[in-house]
């Protein structure tokens, strides 16, 4: 028996459901009931009547799993699957920082974890932050953890004041001008979509700006069948699945967190449900707020 087989069996079961991110390693689409983003992934497994979830991404996005799928056990392939984003911020910084500016309202972007959004007003996601911020009723935004987003919604949101904290991702960070214009020397036909974790000189200099999942649709609606996608290089792998006649080049750039995950650890996760994800009541309560917040608006 392959050791997809074995998993696929053990899925039935244990009557397992198997989130897939869209940075995974490719061989590990094979095994996914769903594929997408974070919080797409966290929304499909709520619509399941699965009673273990198996998280393939990395540890916040498990949590924001266990947190909106209460009574559900998730499990993680490898428990030590990280985000160097949201390790740029703590819940104790965080207050810290609340306090020099009592009167703005913390946005959290879902990159970021449970304690993180247990002391913030309302979460978003890289396609919906612009409407959130939009929707508050203060003017003064502290907007965590990535200031590269947190710089794209404020030039969108002329009416706000957006004070960011100065995480980022590495992976998105490390692109600059010099690099779009490498691409556009070596692929001057390839219409570029960029994540909206970029530095504001790519952002500018882009064809699209979208989330992954709405990278996708980018792709199918252009009529360009050549595309440059400046997001963690396994993105390319997902949209060559989903869209086979057209072309799609990536960045060289690898989130290592993401390609901890391997067929074998998912196995593993499986038969021993050792890498349980538990996220304490209290904070689980108040961070599910957070989600609640942004789920009025959008």
């Amino acid at each position: 028996m392959t050791i997809v087989s074995k998993i696929n069996q053990l899925k039935r079961e244990k009557n397992a459901v198997i989130l897939v991110h869209n940075y995974q390693r490719p061989e590990i689409y094979d095994v996914a009931d769903f594929i997408g983003d974070s919080l797409g992934l966290c929304l499909e497994a709520a619509k399941t009547d699965a009673q273990l979830i198996v998280f393939c991404g990395v540890l916040f996005m498990a949590e924001s799993a266990a947190i909106l799928n209460p009574g559900r056990r998730v499990i993680v392939p490898n428990i030590d699957a990280g985000c160097a984003m949201a390790d740029m911020i703590d819940a104790d910084k965080l207050k810290a920082f609340k306090k020099k500016h009592p009167d703005a309202a913390v946005v959290t972007y879902v990159n970021s974890t449970a304690e993180v959004k247990a002391v913030s007003d309302i979460c978003c996601t890289s396609s919906n932050a612009i409407k959130i911020v939009k929707s508050l009723p203060q003017k003064k935004i502290i907007f965590v953890p990535d200031k590269n987003l947190a710089a794209y919604v404020a030039s969108k949101c002329p009416e706000k004041e957006i004070i960011a904290w100065k995480g980022y991702c590495p992976v998105h960070h490390y692109v600059n001008k010099e690099y779009i214009d490498e691409i556009k020397a070596e692929h001057p036909n390839a219409k570029i979509i960029a994540h909206p974790e970029s530095k504001p000189e790519v952002l500018e200099v882009a064809d699209y700006i979208s989330s992954t999942s709405g990278m996708i649709d980018c792709a199918k609606n252009d009529p360009s069948d050549e595309f440059f996608v400046l997001t963690e290089c396994g993105m390319t792998e997902r949209l060559h699945r989903e869209i086979p006649g057209k072309k799609f080049h990536g960045l060289c750039n690898m989130c290592f967190d993401m390609k901890k995950n391997t067929l074998e650890s998912i196995l593993d996760s499986l038969e021993t449900e050792r890498t349980v994800v538990r996220v304490d009541d209290k904070i689980a309560r108040r961070a599910r707020k957070t989600f609640d917040n942004m789920f009025a608006v959008t």
